[in-house]
């Protein structure tokens, strides 16, 4: 799958399991440099890694800024706990197309965790199955770096954007 396409379906798969307007919230995240990797189950796509700087406040500022989104865009976002961690289940319309999903998340947002997310799209784009497995393994790796702010993410390729520069961002998802 191109890299244009990939893209905006990684962004979908990670603010998929943001709990929106939900009374369970996630724990966050310790400050520092994460290694993110997407991987698709069952697809020829290769593993997606990047990096993200954060800390306390840049966690909760994501939160609050996709809760928005995902108010609108979703007619379903409900966070559970459970014995080894939480379960969203979530409704959402993207471009015309509703993505149902049931994301797993376990781990302890202090050195690792993990986020697994099985959906079905109603109308996936040409070329791009409409159910798929979408597992996000998250490590922490240390202090970030010198030349790095909270909320910079570093994509494959050396791209870098800063999640806090929101229009950047919302550009590159599809609208409702």
């Amino acid at each position: 799958m191109r890299a244009s396409v990939w893209f905006p379906l990684a962004a979908l798969t990670l603010l998929s399991w943001l709990p929106a307007a939900s009374a369970v919230e996630l724990p966050t995240r310790k400050s520092g440099l994460w290694e993110l990797k997407m991987l698709r189950e069952g697809s020829p796509t290769p593993e997606m890694t990047m990096q993200q700087c954060t800390d306390e406040t840049t966690d909760k500022q994501m939160t609050a800024n996709f809760s928005p989104m995902a108010k609108q865009n979703c007619s379903k976002n409900d966070t559970q706990p459970t014995a080894t961690g939480y379960v969203t289940d979530s409704v959402c319309s993207f471009g015309g197309s509703t993505l149902t999903s049931h994301s797993e998340i376990t781990g302890d947002f202090n050195s690792a965790y993990a986020v697994k997310v099985v959906s079905h799209s109603d109308k996936p784009p040409a070329g791009v199955p409409g159910d798929s497995t979408v597992t996000l393994q998250a490590k922490w790796l240390g202090d970030c770096g010198k030349d790095q702010r909270p909320g910079d993410i570093v994509m494959p390729g050396g791209f870098r954007l800063n999640i806090k520069d929101m229009e950047k961002v919302k550009g590159l998802l599809p609208s409702k």
